[in-house]
């Protein structure tokens, strides 16, 4: 019992003992019994009264009298009774003090009752504070338990977003670029103008004079690259033979080694800028919804051999077809055992030599056809595989190799640079990493990808509406947010390279085999004419 509780007790206790003691020891004290008849030593009774009553009704009275034979007087009297004495000046103080003691004893227990009320309120209150005080313990736990449960959300979204701190940074750097951009397009802007005031100055005439002159200086251009007179071939002659090279260069970034003379003299398309993608054409409709087929770009003249490889994990067979017309046409075709299954649909052939991902690892291997041999074999270091880092659409899709004008490719992911996407160009011979782009593009945000003249090119899905939309130039370590659409004409692309002989895009679309046109634009410059 609480404090508060045992003081009422202890109160209440005190007021009735002294209720009893005056209700009991109150008489005695003021002589209310002390009247008694006492007897002499010589046998006659004498009176002793504690009062002397003022009324005769109350005094001694008596009853009869007579004279004994020695001639003393006998008396019978009767004494008062013993309440007879009101008018007794103690009596009346005692009765006073009866009084008091009644009305104290009244107020005594108007006071007792209020108490016991008092005390009733009290039981109830402490009731109340006993709940309201588990109340706050239970309060006070269930924040401490909030707060931990917050603590630990908190400390989990910051170990998710700590790897976005250098995208971050890499944004802020990107702003920074946004704002030269932005700088230099008012000055375009303002260069557009002035162009615009001059170009009002002149009349018809000039004008008309002027576009004559630029067409006769395009067909001088034309002339020294050796198109005059020749007619480029379209996509439907590329599905019975192989495009004709009409722009010659040689590559210098491909002089990877002395042995590799042939490659550098191997005719190629002119380098530039992608700017359009044609409809697709359909080639082929044959195998599983996931697969590759590829032509080699570095194959002689006349060679039009057409590799196919259906699936895009444990499998290991890669179909040879002698030429696109027997690929279209036929099934005649050579199989050749690859010594382990390949990984993905990214493989490449270059070269006389396929280059795969080895299933459930970062190995890339160099197998030659003509020996039927492995010729080279190295770890991608620090790259995802087995579903790490893949694209879109899944598929061990975590290491694609391809090629360009400027050699062999490889496009993966690390954890060093949060999972985004990585560029890394390779030596065909010995597959060591040449030189490594790290890009702010999330490999498995990206639903296929390819290069071009060193530049990668990102499409933004693989399914449904499907356009190229990310672009990273290697040559300036620079990236850009394009809109080129690219038909997704059997809605689900598993796989998509660029041969830079063909100048085309060599895909497989859900089961289908299908080709796409490039638009590459090109600059002129005034000195190489």
């Amino acid at each position: 019992m609480s404090v508060p509780l045992l003081k009422i007790g202890v109160v209440l206790s005190t007021m009735a003992m002294i209720t009893n003691w005056m209700s009991q020891t109150l008489p005695s004290l003021v002589g209310l019994n002390t009247t008694k008849l006492t007897a002499e030593q010589g046998g006659y009774p004498d009176r002793s009264v504690g009062v002397l009553p003022a009324n005769p009704e109350e005094s001694w009275q008596v009853y009869s009298s007579a004279q004994d034979s020695e001639g003393r007087c006998v008396c019978t009297v009767v004494a008062p009774q013993q309440t007879m004495c009101s008018r007794d000046a103690r009596t009346k103080q005692l009765r006073q003090l009866l009084e008091k003691v009644q009305n104290m004893t009244q107020s005594i227990q108007v006071l007792d009752q209020r108490t016991q009320r008092d005390l009733q309120y009290v039981v109830k209150m402490e009731d109340q504070l006993r709940g309201l005080e588990t109340k706050f313990r239970q309060v006070e736990e269930n924040h401490k338990q909030n707060i931990a449960k917050q603590y630990k959300a908190i400390k989990a979204k910051m170990a998710e977003l700590r790897p976005l701190i250098p995208v971050l940074e890499e944004y802020k750097a990107d702003a920074r670029l946004v704002q030269q951009f932005k700088e230099e397009v008012q000055n375009l802007t303002s260069s557009l103008s002035l162009l615009q005031q001059e170009m009002g100055a002149y009349d018809y005439d000039d004008l008309h004079s002027r576009v004559v002159s630029l067409e006769e200086r395009l067909r001088a251009c034309m002339q020294k690259l050796g198109l005059c007179g020749e007619k480029t071939t379209t996509l439907s002659d590329l599905a019975t033979h192989r495009l004709n090279m009409c722009h010659k260069y040689t590559d210098p970034s491909m002089r990877v080694d002395a042995g590799l003379s042939n490659i550098t003299a191997k005719k190629v398309m002119a380098c530039g800028k992608l700017t359009g993608i044609s409809d697709a054409i359909t080639i082929k409709t044959s195998g599983s919804r996931f697969g590759s087929w590829m032509t080699d770009p570095l194959a002689p003249e006349g060679n039009t051999r057409v590799w196919y490889m259906d699936g895009y994990h444990n499998n290991r067979f890669v179909r040879e077809y002698k030429s696109m017309a027997d690929f279209m046409t036929s099934d005649n075709f050579t199989s050749h055992r690859l010594p382990h299954p390949w990984s993905g649909t990214g493989q490449v052939v270059y070269n006389g030599s396929i280059y795969f991902n080895k299933f459930q690892s970062n190995m890339i291997i160099k197998f030659d056809f003509k020996t039927s041999t492995i010729s080279k074999s190295q770890r991608l270091d620090n790259s995802g595989y087995s579903n790490t880092y893949h694209y879109a659409w899944g598929g061990h899709s975590d290491i694609d190799l391809m090629v360009d004008e400027g050699g062999l490719w490889a496009i993966y992911a690390t954890n060093q640079n949060a999972g985004n996407i990585v560029i890394s160009k390779l030596h065909p011979l010995t597959l060591h990493i040449i030189q490594s782009w790290t890009t702010n593009h999330p490999r498995r945000s990206a639903g296929e990808s390819f290069m071009i003249c060193g530049t990668l090119y990102v499409t933004n899905g693989y399914s449904g509406g499907t356009k190229v939309y990310y672009a990273y130039h290697t040559n300036s370590s620079t990236y850009e947010y394009i809109d080129i659409v690219l038909q997704n004409k059997y809605s689900h692309i598993s796989m998509l390279d660029y041969n830079p002989r063909d100048r085309a895009l060599y895909a497989w679309n859900n089961g289908h085999q299908v080709l796409y046109n490039v638009t590459l634009f090109h600059v002129i410059r005034s000195e190489q004419l």
